[in-house]
This record gives structure tokens, C-alpha cells and sequence, in this order.
């Protein structure tokens, strides 16, 4: 029997343990520590009370869409020459966050990297829960969002079909196709642990749905070889799209000609800043788990300090992004990129781009080269949020200062969000916090069968050593 199917009648067990799992773990003591989070533990007073705040952010998120379909866009601080506001710009800081666990569950499994392992799985549910947020707001931009069937090429008889040579049109199709991909690969990487929550439960209601969506798992030879077939298949499937949905996004901004947008640097700027933004959030997650829920075992302070190294990585190649914007806006000659980049430094919207250049290149860069920082478990908590509110700002300087002043000065126009448009916001804030409150709640935020795949495998250097 495979040694990490559910029952195995041998229990290795991590002596001195590795970088990525703490000493004196056995199958059975990894099965229950990450199980009885779902089955047995109590919901605490803090799980309470940050569910309560999520779903009040919901609340809110729910009276903002009521509001906006019941009187129109203008409530938002959209305007002329402003089409695109907090929209677009929460839409692409969405997208952006759901590509860091793609990027580990996907290509990181490629690469057969064993520290993938205690954080893959709610970086896969981090993805789902910010793709939804972010496919919510291109629908509510449309103005009637009820039509947004309208983007498919479906045989109407109206005889109309979308506009293919539009970016808009190619963010439909890849967003899609990306959410799709990682519902399935989620799913399946979850199916041994269902069959493991099955067996464990004790509330029939719970063996039930466990069961049904254990889908008869059994953990027989025949069931690992389907499931790492699955799972190859899906991982070759889902790496390339890391790269592609962002630098589809990253289209929407490239085609145009708009001072600022137009340049043939986005598409890789874009993926890397996905990156940054995406390992970021990681972190912002992984940190108050790992705490609330007694797993510094599980996800170890390497963990962390590869993820910073990523942050690290990700961050100089945004860095080089702006340098060569700025760089070749000058280069090219071209008066109307010239004055979009000052217009951006000493403009109206100047402290925003300051602050931007502060929390994405300056705080990383001049902290994380410091081992000790990159061990710091509260510093990269903080770094964490600093670059996230760092990447927010960035897509809304790119959305925003190319818009407001762009080739006649007769059309310029300053934009401002109103109370609706940060109501929106922070409400899809909520969205996501209530889809993983209850992700942690009823799903193990940890991969028990590849837990227990690394004790196997660190009992055997162990042995050989």
C-alpha cells in the first residue's frame, strides 16, 4: 500500500526533523493535528470575531452593488476623461493576488520543491477567493451587469459578436479559463484529505459531505496513479497560465495608446508585480494562522524566508520595471510620455506615486537583504502589508495619472473616489476574508497526505544518514 494513502500499517517518524516539518511527527500525529482543526477543535473567540468583521465587510460590499444597480455607475467617481477608476484598479490588484498560488501549487510541484508543501493548499483556496473578487468588478463595471453574457461568442439572434481584436474581450477568455484551472486543480489536490475527513469524522452529516466529495477515494494503487496523472496534467496546465493572465491584463493598458499605458514593458512587469503582490498576500495569511493555530511546526521560519526571498526577487524586477518606464520615457523623445512621467512624480497625484515607490521598493529592498529580517516573523508581517498597499497604489497611478491629463488639456479632468467606491472595495476585502474564514473552517488549510509524504521522506534521510 502507498505509504501515503489513509491507512498505512507503518508509522515513520521525523526524529530530528527538516527546514520544513518539526521533529517527532508520525503519519498519525499529522493526520490529527491539521484534522482536528476542522473536526474537533471549538471555534475560538478570535475565529468568531474576525468572521463577524469579514461578513459585516460583506454586508457592505452587498448594500454598494444594491446601490450601484439600482441608480448606475455614477455614483462612483468615474468621470470624463476618467472611464476607468477603483474598478479596474481593484480588478487588476485581484488578479494580481491570485497568481502566487497558482505559482506554488503549479509550477513549484514541476520543480519537485518540498517547501511548497505546508502552504499550497490555502494559497490554491487564496487564488479561487481572489479571482472571484476580482471577475466581480469588470460585471459591475459594465453598467448593467446583467448582460455580461454578451462577452461570450454564443449564436444569438441578434446576429452581434464580441469584438475579438479588444483586450477586453481576451480578459473574459483568460480570466475564465484561469479560474476553471484552478478549481480543479484545487479540488483534486483536496480529494485524499476528504477521504481522510471522511474517515475521521463523527457527526454522520459530516461523513456525508466528506464522502460524496471524496468521490469514492480509497487511497489504492490505481486511485495515486490517476491522482498524480491528474495532478501533472493540471500543474503543466496551470503554469503557463502564471504568465499568460496577467500579461492578457496587462493588454488592456498596452493596446491603448494612452500616454503611460502604451510601452512593451507591461506584460513582464505586470506578471512579476502579480508575483510580488501574490507572495505577499501569502505571508499576510500564513503569519496569523501559523499563530492562531499552533503550526510553526508546519509552516517553519524557512518557509517564511523563502517566501521572502520570492518577495525579494519579484520585487527588484518591479523595480527595473519603473526604472526603465522613467527611463525610456525620456529616451523615446516623445513629449506626451515625458510629461506623464513628471505629471506623475510632481502632479496632483505626486505623494501617492512617492508613497508607492516607498512601500514597493524601498522598504523591501533595504529590509530583506537582511537575513535576520527575513526571519522576523512580525517584520515580514509588516513588509507584507506594506507592499500591498505598495501594489494597490501602483495600479491605481498607472489606471488613474494616465488617464486624468492625456493629449488635450481641454479634457483634463481629476478624479476622485467617492464613498461607494471604497465601500466597494473594502467589501470585496470582505468577500475574500468570509471565503477563507470558512475555507479554514470547513477544508484543511493544510495538505495532510503531502505532510505526511514529507515525514516519509525525511525518515528515510534520517535512516540513510
Amino acid at each position: 500500500m502507498d505509504p501515503t494513502g489513509p491507512e498505512t500499517p507503518a508509522t515513520p517518524t521525523v526524529e530530528h526533523g527538516s527546514p520544513f516539518i518539526g521533529p517527532g511527527y508520525s503519519y498519525g500525529s499529522v493526520t490529527d493535528k491539521i484534522s482536528s482543526i476542522v473536526l474537533t477543535q471549538r471555534r475560538r473567540r478570535g475565529w468568531w470575531v474576525g468572521f463577524a468583521i469579514a461578513f459585516a465587510l460583506l454586508m457592505v460590499l452587498n448594500y454598494a452593488v444594491a446601490k450601484l444597480l439600482s441608480v448606475g455607475v455614477g455614483i462612483w467617481g468615474v468621470n470624463i476623461p476618467v472611464a476607468w477608476g477603483f474598478a479596474i484598479v481593484n480588478f487588476v490588484w485581484w488578479i494580481g493576488i491570485g497568481h502566487a498560488g497558482t505559482l506554488i501549487s503549479a509550477f513549484l510541484l514541476l520543480m519537485r520543491q518540498k517547501w511548497r508543501t505546508s502552504i499550497n493548499r490555502f494559497a490554491e483556496a487564496m487564488t479561487l477567493f481572489a479571482v472571484s473578487c476580482a471577475g466581480l468588478f469588470p460585471l459591475l463595471h459594465l453598467g448593467r451587469p446583467w448582460l455580461f453574457y454578451w462577452l461570450f461568442p454564443y449564436p444569438d439572434t441578434m446576429g452581434t459578436w464580441p469584438q475579438f481584436r479588444s483586450p477586453l474581450v481576451w480578459d473574459v477568455f483568460a480570466v475564465s479559463t484561469y479560474a476553471t484551472v484552478s478549481v480543479m486543480f484545487w479540488f483534486v489536490g483536496l480529494i485524499p484529505d476528504l477521504a481522510s475527513l471522511r474517515d475521521r469524522a463523527r457527526r454522520r452529516f459530516a461523513q456525508i459531505a466528506y464522502g460524496v466529495l471524496a468521490m469514492g477515494w480509497r487511497g489504492s494503487a490505481v486511485h495515486w496513479r490517476r491522482y498524480e496523472m491528474a495532478s501533472l496534467l493540471l500543474a503543466g496546465l496551470a503554469t503557463p497560465l502564471v504568465v499568460s493572465v496577467h500579461t492578457v491584463v496587462s493588454f488592456d493598458f498596452t493596446i491603448a495608446i494612452v500616454p503611460g499605458w502604451h510601452s512593451t514593458i507591461f506584460p513582464p512587469y505586470f506578471v512579476a508585480g502579480a508575483i510580488y503582490s501574490g507572495f505577499a498576500m501569502v505571508l499576510t495569511l500564513a503569519i496569523p494562522l501559523r499563530k492562531y493555530y499552533h503550526l510553526e511546526d508546519f509552516v517553519t521560519l524557512r518557509h517564511l524566508d523563502n517566501m521572502a526571498k520570492i518577495l525579494l526577487a519579484t520585487g527588484l524586477i518591479v523595480a527595473y520595471g519603473y526604472m526603465m518606464e522613467t527611463f525610456m520615457a525620456f529616451y523615446s523623445g516623445d513629449p506626451f510620455d515625458r510629461y506623464m512621467i513628471l505629471n506623475r512624480m510632481a502632479g496632483p497625484y505626486a505623494v501617492v506615486y512617492w508613497v508607492l515607490i516607498l512601500c514597493n521598493i524601498v522598504v523591501p529592498q533595504s529590509l530583506l537583504w537582511i537575513p535576520s529580517v527575513r526571519r522576523n516573523v512580525a517584520a515580514l508581517f509588516v513588509i507584507s502589508l506594506v507592499v500591498q498597499v505598495g501594489m494597490w497604489l501602483e495600479r491605481f497611478i498607472i489606471v488613474v495619472t494616465s488617464l486624468h491629463r492625456d493629449f488635450l488639456p481641454s479634457a483634463w479632468k481629476m478624479y476622485y473616489p467617492t464613498q461607494w467606491d471604497w465601500m466597494t472595495f473594502f467589501g470585496s476585502i470582505g468577500l475574500f476574508l468570509t471565503l477563507f474564514y470558512l475555507f479554514i473552517r470547513y477544508l484543511p488549510m493544510i495538505s495532510i497526505f503531502e505532510m505526511r509524504e514529507l515525514v516519509h521522506k525525511t525518515a528515510e534521510e534520517e535512516h540513510a544518514a
